[in-house]
């Protein structure tokens, strides 16, 4: 079997796996828009930033290095003053964004079912927001 590579296979469910890391940044809310904003191609770091309103730019740099971490963006740099950063989907990157885009449009599509279920149940248990 010399030159074979042997697959990795994960278990999410298994408390020392690292799955549930990848997961764990999957299903963070910055990684979720990164990804859907890096769907149409590659976007340069501040107009990321202005498309994903509300982000600062310490977690967009830090949701841009873990996803790179984990190939599933890429990161080039232009040397032009002052430097010039442009990021986008790897292959891998390109085959998550379909599953992620269903969840952030499920939960956009859902929304006012959600807020409802919210309210109901926290006037049922006396919370008030």
């Amino acid at each position: 079997m010399a030159g074979k590579k042997r697959r990795m296979q994960g278990d999410a469910y298994d408390p020392n796996c690292p799955t549930r890391v990848v997961l764990d940044q999957i299903a963070d809310k910055w990684t979720v828009l990164v990804l859907g904003a890096l769907d149409a191609g590659p976007v340069r770091f501040n107009a990321l930033k202005r498309r994903l309103q509300g982000i600062s730019q310490k977690m967009l740099g830090q949701a841009l290095r873990n996803l790179e971490r984990n190939g599933l963006v890429t990161r080039r740099a232009f040397p032009t003053v002052p430097v010039t950063v442009e990021y986008a989907l790897t292959p891998l990157g390109t085959r998550l964004t379909e599953p992620v885009n269903a969840l952030r449009s499920w939960a956009e599509s859902h929304i006012g079912q959600i807020v409802a279920a919210q309210r109901t149940f926290d006037a049922r248990i006396g919370k008030s927001r």
